[in-house]
């Protein structure tokens, strides 16, 4: 067997891990998240959440990689024969994500092209979302080249593809982050939803907020999904995984904090607190454009800002695609001992045909639904409702009562301290796997419209 690749550091693998950790889940899911769920109070909860249960989750799937060397399957099978399954659903979950996370990727190109060709005020019109995702052909294209660039990065391998491309393209995303979450603050009425975002009301405060804010970590951090594990696997021993751990935390949230900052306060500025939080999952395709084109300066600050943000998005699904691209594609290669480039295309040209549905869903097969749910949102609350949470629950068991947690605090001290051990062994033992399956029960009846958390 070939010698397994490696990154070239912890500054590698940081910003790769980052890089996926960073995506549409923060840019996107987490604002409106926390425009609904009570602004402040949300973000104090999810801050908690990620440096509790995210942290133990990571650092336990990062260790679980380095120790065995291995993707997802194999990597649980070295471990314990009988718990590969685990390994199986993660990595499954990946390949159903990354069909539809192509599809919208495939939207934010054609919205960051229009933006940079002067089509921007077309965005801004009623209905013409709903009239773009309804086509039949235009949304394939653009998920197309989507998939195509995502390809690109894999076929370059380890070093030269993911760390090459995250070294580049994260410090950029963060700078644009800044630049936008500033111009943002500074738009007339924008201090209203800066003080709604940054100030706890813990009259706002309950387990649904609790519930929302956890289903989001697990949905940012690329947890349950085999990604960190497939990442970890590609890190040197000697690097300090706790370390690497925490700054991959302070990455992802700092992203998601900015993500808020750049929305909430200009959605606020442009319609009030009514139109941030009853905006929803539309907020970045149809309530954000015409944000933007509300902006002075005859359309060419429109023009400006709205190019910035969704290249910002872009640069975040793309690489949030690679680790997911890349999580299935190493599964592949340990398992059947197929070569990288062949795994790569094989897999692309997969998820790509898989994605097909999910782009039609929304027109020539929107008569489809399952549970009132369009084909893409069929497979978003399979994967993020119920595959991811019981993997996570799963990986969580295993490692508590299983290897116990002692096999991963080993790992982990061959090159750090492991100075939140006690923390470590306590949620991933006890306190975790009672609150994943309360996001697992709220998630599925909240779905079947049995009950409401």
């Amino acid at each position: 067997m070939a010698e397994r690749s490696k990154f070239s550091g912890q500054l590698g693998f940081v910003l790769a891990a980052a890089g996926s950790a960073v995506g549409l889940g923060n840019i996107w899911r987490f604002p409106y998240l926390a425009a609904k769920y009570g602004g402040g109070i949300f973000l104090l909860v999810y801050l908690i959440l990620v440096v509790t249960f995210g942290f133990t989750v990571m650092i336990a799937e990062v260790a679980i990689g380095r120790k065995t060397g291995l993707s997802p399957v194999d990597a649980f099978r070295k471990l314990h024969k009988r718990f590969a399954f685990i390994g199986v659903l993660g990595s499954f979950s990946a390949f159903i994500i990354l069909s539809y996370y192509n599809v919208i990727g495939g939207w934010v190109l054609k919205y960051l092209v229009s933006f940079m060709t002067g089509a921007h005020t077309a965005t801004a019109q009623e209905g013409f979302f709903d009239a773009y995702i309804g086509g039949a052909f235009e949304p394939i294209i653009w998920q197309t080249i989507f998939v195509v660039a995502t390809l690109a990065v894999i076929l370059g391998g380890v070093k030269k593809g993911i760390e090459r491309v995250s070294k580049v393209l994260m410090p950029v995303l963060v700078l644009l982050s800044i630049a936008i979450a500033i111009y943002s603050c500074t738009l007339p009425g924008a201090m209203e939803g800066v003080k709604y975002y940054l100030l706890p009301n813990f009259q706002d405060f309950s387990a649904t907020t609790v519930l929302a804010a956890m289903g989001q970590m697990f949905y940012s951090m690329s947890l349950a999904m085999g990604i960190m594990i497939t990442y970890g696997s590609y890190l040197r021993k000697e690097d300090d995984l706790e370390k690497a751990v925490g700054q991959i935390e302070i990455f992802d949230t700092g992203v998601a904090f900015l993500a808020g900052l750049m929305i909430i306060p200009a959605v606020f500025a442009a319609g009030g607190r009514e139109t941030a939080v009853n905006a929803g999952p539309s907020l970045m395709f149809v309530t954000l454009p015409g944000v933007f084109e509300k902006m002075g300066g005859g359309g060419i600050m429109s023009a400006i800002v709205g190019s910035a943000f969704f290249l910002l998005v872009l640069l975040a699904a793309l690489t949030s695609a690679i680790s997911l691209m890349e999580a299935v594609v190493a599964t592949i290669c340990d398992r059947f001992a197929i070569k990288r480039r062949t795994a790569a295309i094989g897999i692309a040209v997969a998820v790509f045909l898989l994605g097909i549905p999910s782009s039609l869903g929304f027109g020539p097969l929107s008569f489809i639904k399952v549970l009132g749910l369009s084909i893409l949102d069929l497979f978003d609350f399979i994967t993020n409702a119920v595959l991811m949470p019981i993997t996570a629950l799963l990986t969580c068991l295993f490692v508590g009562w299983v290897i116990k947690p002692k096999t991963i605090v080993e790992e982990v001290k061959l090159s750090s301290r492991f100075r939140r051990e006690k923390l470590f062994c306590i949620v991933v033992k006890y306190i975790a796997p009672i609150f994943i399956v309360l996001i697992l029960i709220s998630s599925v009846l909240d779905m079947l419209g049995i009950a409401k958390i």
